[in-house]
């Protein structure tokens, strides 16, 4: 049988001392080479960073983790004096001062060869032990020296939704929660805010919210991600648009009985069973009143444009997002009952992408340029009725009138702001839809800081042999003006206006779209359509 290891109790409390100190973010900064062995009763340090320590003293840990933080603020203060070190350390509250210690000399050697640098140590430490104060007021950490997360209220809330709701469950168990105290300072984070582009919910851990209150908001966050909230602003205003997706959110959340509401969020029984696009319609009426509501964040959207700490580790986010609700929807409905019927709209939208941006444009076209009629005739025969060639068929022709054909005019950004390679895209599209029109020729206008017209040019020749001629700044407005004045294109011909969003506000008093870039914004309300280019 074998015989069990001894285990010397004043080498345990040695060592779990020292790892106290360097997990400690004071001390940590200032820790040095370590060793046991000093002439004095307990330990002594050298300003140049040497800490040695007493080979044979039997101590608690709490002594320890005492002698060797008095020895090492010695360090950071540069100091040779005891009396100095001694006013500071109570205020740390960090271990206990061994009852046989008496201040003597616990620093070896004079002065040390480079002060400057564990000044700066001692200086980064103070810091980081701060922001690490804050990060345990607010439950993110459990003390200084312990780095292992806590059961904070917003990570029990985040772990009620995957085990006892449904809808929200696969959305919970994919999202981060990042809880960080600095994080939320520098980006005025007052409560919460959300990235739909990395899913991660961004907490400021100093709200001081109930596990209730925590649920609500982690459900409002998860909500403005997976309906993508933040990509249907369009050409709203976005902190507008983020309030109107706050009535609507927080509307669901109190009918649904998901946690309970913190004080002062946004919610009205009078907008109920509105979209956000409803609500933001009634907004708007009002902008001086609206503008001063808060979002979760504060004075500014809780819908972020960008990750705070970097892109996702999710492929496919809008895929995500879709099945994680679609899943959710039906495993809540069949144990848990109905959910408001605007929710579930939305959510069922999902099953249905919207379409591409080339597809929108080719509805467009459909609507406001329409074809020639067809008609069959007899002086035309068809030859596809191979397996009745005696009998004579009507083929089809278009007749030749001096009707006008059907035509739109564009209006091209040109100047030096615009993609070259989405300027491309955006001409072959628009030539093969005229084509498949039976569009003989489109009124082209070139617009940067003048706007230069170039009349009718062939359809085909739209794609592959415009030039553009410009490279200045962008004003539009005179290149609409051209077209809604010439004498020579229809009074009910569409326009399709294709800019990059850098340009003057417009005015269009005629049927007419506009074609951007999938990132650009307009900085107007359209009234026409607005196809994003991808």
């Amino acid at each position: 049988m074998s015989r069990r290891a001894r285990v010397d109790p004043a080498a345990e409390a040695f060592t779990a001392a020292n790892r106290r100190i360097d997990a400690h973010p004071l001390f940590a900064a200032l820790n040095g080479y370590l060793v046991r062995r000093s002439e004095h009763e307990w330990a002594d340090v050298s300003l140049d960073g040497s800490l040695l320590a007493h080979p044979t003293r039997k101590a608690s840990a709490d002594e320890w983790a005492w002698v060797f933080a008095h020895c090492l603020l010695h360090l950071g203060f540069g100091t040779h004096s005891c009396e100095d070190v001694l006013d500071f350390q109570p205020a740390l509250k960090f271990g206990t001062r061994p009852a046989s210690w008496e201040p003597g000399r616990c620093v070896r050697g004079g002065e040390s060869a480079d002060p400057k640098k564990w000044a700066s140590r001692f200086a980064a430490g103070l810091s980081n032990a701060a922001v690490a104060a804050i990060d345990v007021a607010g439950g993110a950490r459990s003390s200084l020296s312990d780095e292992r997360p806590a059961k904070t209220e917003w990570n029990l809330a985040l772990s009620w939704f995957v085990s006892n709701y449904p809808l929200l469950g696969a959305l919970a168990s994919a999202m981060t929660v990042v809880a960080d105290a600095e994080l939320a300072r520098g980006w005025d984070i007052s409560i919460a805010a959300v990235s739909t582009a990395s899913a991660e919910i961004y907490v400021n851990p100093l709200a001081g919210l109930s596990r209730q209150e925590w649920r609500f908001v982690l459900a409002h966050e998860m909500l403005h991600a997976a309906l993508r909230h933040c990509d249907r602003v369009g050409g709203r205003d976005a902190y507008l648009w983020n309030i109107a997706a706050d009535f609507v959110v927080n509307g669901w959340l109190v009918e649904m009985g998901v946690g309970a509401a913190p004080e002062g969020v946004l919610h009205d029984p009078s907008l109920r069973g509105l979209s956000a696009e409803s609500v933001y319609d009634r907004i708007t009426t009002d902008l001086r009143r609206y503008r001063k509501l808060l979002t979760l964040r504060g004075r500014a959207g809780d819908l972020l444009d960008e990750p705070l700490r970097g892109p996702s580790d999710i492929t496919d986010l809008d895929e995500f997002y879709r099945r994680a609700l679609l899943t959710g929807l039906g495993h809540h409905t069949a144990s848990r009952g109905l959910l408001p019927a605007g929710l579930v709209e939305e959510i069922r939208a999902l099953e249905h992408p919207p379409l591409s941006w080339d597809a929108q444009l080719a509805r467009w076209f459909e609507e406001f340029v329409p074809s020639v009629e067809k008609r069959r005739t007899y002086a035309r025969a068809s030859r596809r009725q191979a397996s009745t060639p005696d009998i004579p068929r009507p083929g089809w022709v278009r007749p030749e009138t001096l009707e006008s054909r059907p035509t739109f005019g564009v209006v091209l950004d040109t100047s030096g702001s615009m993609d070259p390679k989405l300027l491309g895209k955006a001409l072959g599209a628009i030539a093969s839809y005229a084509a498949a029109r039976d569009v003989p020729a489109a009124r082209v206008v070139f617009c940067d800081a003048m706007a230069y017209d170039a009349g009718y040019l062939p359809v085909e020749d739209i794609a592959g042999r415009v030039t553009v001629r410009g490279r200045g700044g962008t004003v539009l407005q005179p290149g609409i003006d051209l077209l809604e004045r010439a004498s020579d294109f229809p009074s009910a011909g569409p326009i399709l206006v294709i800019t990059d969003g850098w340009c003057d506000v417009l005015r269009v008093r005629r049927d007419h779209a506009f074609l951007i870039p999938a990132s650009a914004h307009l900085p107007f309300r359209a009234r026409g359509p607005v196809f994003r280019m991808s």
